[in-house]
């Protein structure tokens, strides 16, 4: 049953790549979802925390020799403290501001942040050195498997589970989902939103920068990346629903899979399927998969 045998081995092929793709889809977009949800402000400019974290990874592994797994958490610390500036700076003025003003603003800070990258790293993609132990091929019994996309798979799915019971299980999590339902009434039983915001708004940059990080091996990284992969994000968003955690996860598992099966026996499609797939179910759904309305 030759044919058989390898029409699995396709599919599985594109199962584990399509879950290891979401993964980095998720991670970034998870972010920009609850921030979306809560603080109601079009951050077009997520994506420059995500390329700032791969830089931040880079930098810390070229230049001071930290490891691969600390250097990606020290990227998503680091970033994360660096977006409250920036949130105070830029973006807490205009939280009640028009949605054009907002924009406007996402559109000047990718463009500034992107200006900086290419002067400080020069115009072309960066790479990462992925170490050892994460490197090969590794045996899941059914078949071996790249290691890199096995432990992206890991990680994602670890992130998926922390977020879902931080925002599920918890006081915090709780004061969040008030504050997404209703925030006038939320202030009004003594909810401080505005911390919240701060909070949020770290959290998901900083997820975002780790994910940035672990993407260098696999999307690339350019300064072109906040630009090149927002309509990703955004798709992700939209479809998924804002606001919440397994919203983004159930989007990024089906368009993630779906794009990367699409290329697969199409490449000339290039991202017809995710364009695709995208329009139908926000046709069917237009609050996307877990949202409400």
């Amino acid at each position: 049953m030759p044919h058989l045998e390898q029409f699995f081995n396709i599919g599985v092929s594109i199962l584990f790549d399509g879950l290891a793709y979401a993964m980095i889809l998720f991670v970034i977009s998870v972010g920009l979802s609850i921030t979306m949800g809560l603080m109601g402000f079009v951050n077009l400019a997520h994506g420059v925390f995500a390329m700032l974290g791969g830089y931040f990874a880079v930098s810390l592994m070229s230049g001071a020799g930290v490891g691969f797994i600390p250097a990606l958490l020290l990227a998503a610390i680091g970033v994360g403290a660096f977006s409250l500036v920036l949130e105070r700076l830029f973006y807490a003025p205009l939280y009640r501001a028009g949605e054009l003003d907002q924009v406007l603003l996402c559109i000047g800070l990718v463009l500034m942040a992107t200006a900086i990258v290419t002067y400080a790293y020069g115009p072309n993609p960066v790479s990462i050195r992925v170490p050892d132990y994460l490197s090969g091929q590794l045996d899941l019994g059914i078949r071996s498997f790249p290691t890199y996309r096995v432990f992206m798979i890991v990680v994602g799915l670890t992130i998926a589970a922390t977020l879902w019971l931080a925002f599920e299980r918890t006081i915090i999590g709780a004061k969040i989902r008030a504050a997404v339902e209703n925030r006038r009434m939320a202030e009004s039983v003594g909810i401080n939103v505005d911390l919240l915001f701060k909070l949020i708004f770290a959290v998901g940059s900083g997820v975002a920068a780790l994910g940035g990080g672990l993407a260098v091996d696999v999307l690339g990284l350019s300064p072109n990346f906040a630009i090149q992969y927002l309509v990703l994000f955004l798709i992700v968003v939209a479809v998924g629903g804002m606001g919440t955690i397994r919203g983004p996860l159930a989007a990024a598992l089906v368009l993630g899979i779906i794009d990367n099966g699409g290329k697969y026996l199409w490449p000339e499609g290039g991202a017809f399927f995710i364009y695709a797939v995208t329009v139908i179910i926000l046709l069917l759904r237009p609050a996307g998969l877990y949202g409400k309305g």
